[in-house]
């Protein structure tokens, strides 16, 4: 069975990739450099996309920017607009090349000996409190500080007025007027004296606020700490400015970085305590072990933080979004409401909705009626167990679809002809949380989107003789939810065109999935706190995609974990039974058991004997953890957890790396 390289990417394409494209590392550190050799960050190389202009004009390559608040300070230099290009060339080519993370310091003070003018230049001190111009006089490159004295006239503006020209001059004396170079805004020049010193200022200051983490240099010192870890978070700050990244990723990201930094201080604190104390007493017996804890608690954190870094595996494992919407649940009044959208309602339309979907014969019950013009106006008017029936047309919307209760949404007429299109950036394109949600004979159109196209957080979502053209991933079945995908179409997703997640419910019937990176991504539920998901795939044309026509996402587990178990599911795999299938799909796959055995065959065995050793291996690492702990009869309710798998009748053709792969990580 081949293994892909990575897949289920979102977003490939890397930052700024409409730029020119990223040059050769140099290999050349600081000291390999001839000595007194000054890089121009300024020049025009044949490979560079730097807008400063040529260095063969007079005077400054950088524009300038007039300082906010109430003090008249002098313009500084506007260096934070760099594209990622110039700052991915920076510090490939001129700063850190390959050094180790302990020696991030070192090549920095080097390249700054090079490129900074040691005195001579005003800057804006700025800080969270007050921002006052001086003057630097000196330049200590292996502390990365300025020695600096106040300028006159002296220019000073802060939050309240103690910050006198005393006051300040007290504050340098207690700081040996030394200070952090990031802390320092250069004061523009127009002779271009002073850009590369501008420059490296920036590069200074964006790459400790930025990159590096206060944890790095206790980091493995055996690679290329460009290579592991500046790049990586490089590329993650400019798809965030670009809207690369789902804001509901961001705030995770965030997130998880405050919470390993706090627990890194909790752990130093620790660490200091226990080196400062000479005795074996039994404080400093429990300091250790909770150091031990914090460190296993940062080591996971910093796992996560790392996944999310990586341009492809952010979106192999995604994370768990938080959908915080609210059901409305019936109207007071307890009446069902059917909306009717339309662009424009004729007589001719009037009357065949009439006859089709709104006769009370038909219905059976008095209706009443609401008219839209806007799909996405109709679904926000929704309460439990309305209907909304949208007339052919192609409606423009500029919104989510956020749907938490249990409505049906419905084309009159083909897919085709009811298009609705999703304008402007977003994250989301229709979220699901409603207990039973129906959606048929739409066409979704996705552009320019961060995350899929449909996204089934809670609930049970239907989806029936649909055509989804996807933009980022196609559909996503988070945990808990359910999917059932019957008679649709789905294509153009950059990632996997159906993502299952652990602990969900997913069925897929008679879909044709093609154009994408990915047909399939079954995410990895080996984690202990996973639930195995119930894949159901009957019928289904999955074709023409880039990758695999299914992946599994798994860790590399030890070979020898085959026991009597991977035997076991292996057999319920081959023989599934009829009463273990969701209730909502026995009907439909009482014909497909019939149906001749296709020339795919031997892909849907592959994938469901590989799924279901996966399952195995679960319930031999679940029964591992309670044999220690003691258990030796577990429960049935948690051992019973076999992967439910039915893989039939499907056909799986002209996908580049074949019908089956396995992602380990």
């Amino acid at each position: 069975m081949a293994e892909p390289e990575l897949p289920g990417s979102a977003e490939t394409a890397p930052a700024g990739e409409d730029q020119a494209p990223l040059p050769a590392a140099s290999g050349a550190g600081p000291r390999e450099r001839a000595e007194g050799a000054k890089p121009d960050l300024l020049q025009d190389d044949d490979d560079s996309c730097s807008d400063y202009g040529s260095r063969d004009k007079p005077g400054t390559a950088l524009g300038r920017t007039v300082p906010d608040g109430n003090v008249l300070f002098p313009d500084i230099f506007h260096t934070d607009h760099l594209l990622f290009y110039e700052r991915f060339k920076a510090y490939q080519d001129y700063i850190l090349a390959d050094c180790k993370a302990s020696e991030v310091k070192e090549f920095t003070a080097e390249y700054l000996e090079k490129v900074l003018e040691p005195s001579g230049w005003q800057a804006v001190w700025r800080t969270n409190v007050f921002e006052v111009l001086v003057e630097v006089v000196d330049v200590e490159y292996s502390a990365l500080k300025a020695v600096v004295q106040l300028s006159e006239p002296f220019l000073c503006e802060s939050r309240d007025s103690t910050f006198t020209l005393d006051c300040m001059q007290e504050l340098l004396q207690l700081k040996e007027c030394q200070i952090p170079l990031q802390e320092l805004w250069v004061v523009y020049d127009e002779s271009g004296e002073f850009d590369q010193t501008a420059l490296a200022v920036e590069h200074v200051r964006f790459f400790y606020q930025c990159i590096w983490r206060t944890w790095d240099e206790e980091e493995e010192d055996d690679f290329d700490y460009f290579v592991r870890c500046v790049e990586p978070r490089l590329r993650l700050h400019y798809d965030i400015l670009e809207h690369r990244v789902p804001s509901g990723l961001v705030a995770d990201y965030q997130n998880l970085l405050s919470q390993c930094e706090e627990l890194y201080r909790k752990f130093l604190n620790v660490r200091n305590s226990i080196s400062s104390s000479d005795s074996d007493s039994e404080v400093e017996n429990i300091s250790v072990v909770e150091g031990l804890k914090l460190y296993e608690k940062i080591e996971n954190l910093k796992q996560k933080l790392k996944l999310i870094e990586n341009p492809l595996l952010r979106y192999v494992f995604g994370y768990q979004k938080y959908s915080g919407l609210q059901a409305k649940g019936l109207r007071p009044t307890g009446t069902k409401i059917t909306h009717v959208v339309s662009t424009t309602m004729m007589a001719s339309l009037l009357q065949s909705l009439l006859r089709d979907k709104l006769c009370p014969e038909s219905c059976g019950e008095e209706l009443e009626i609401q008219f839209h013009n806007d799909p996405l106006a109709a679904v926000n008017a929704c309460y439990e167990g309305d209907t909304v029936i949208i007339c052919p047309g192609h409606y423009v919307v500029d919104g989510v679809f956020c749907i938490a209760d249990s409505v049906e949404l419905e084309g009159y007429g083909l897919p085709d002809d009811i298009v609705i299109e999703k304008q402007g950036k977003g994250d989301n394109f229709v979220d699901c949380t409603g207990a039973n949600i129906r959606i048929s004979s739409l066409k979704l159109v996705q552009h320019d989107a961060v995350e899929g196209i449909l996204n089934v957080h809670h609930g049970k979502t239907t989806l029936e003789n649909c055509v989804l053209q996807c933009e980022t991933t196609g559909i996503t079945v988070r945990t808990s939810a359910e999917l059932l995908m019957k008679n649709s179409d789905l294509y153009g997703a950059k990632g996997a065109g159906v993502e299952i997640y652990p602990g969900s419910t997913c069925t897929l019937l008679d879909n044709g999935i093609h154009h994408c990176k990915e047909g399939i991504l079954i995410k990895n539920f080996l984690d202990e706190h996973y639930d195995i998901p119930k894949i159901t795939m009957a019928n289904n044309v999955i074709h023409n995609n880039e990758g695999y026509g299914v992946v599994l996402v798994r860790p590399t587990m030890p070979s020898d974990v085959k026991d009597a178990s991977v035997e076991r599911t292996k057999a319920c795999v081959e023989g599934f039974r009829q009463e273990e299938l969701p209730e909502c799909v026995t009907d439909e796959l009482e014909l497909y058991e019939q149906a001749e055995i296709s020339e795919q065959t031997e892909g849907n065995y592959e994938i469901a004997n590989e799924l279901g050793v996966t399952s195995a291996r679960k319930s031999h690492m679940h029964k591992k953890r309670l044999s220690e702990l003691g258990i030796t009869e577990a429960d049935d309710s948690l051992m019973s957890q076999e992967m439910f798998v039915s893989i039939v009748g499907n056909q799986f053709k002209w996908n580049g790396k074949g019908s089956f792969g396995t992602f380990l990580f």
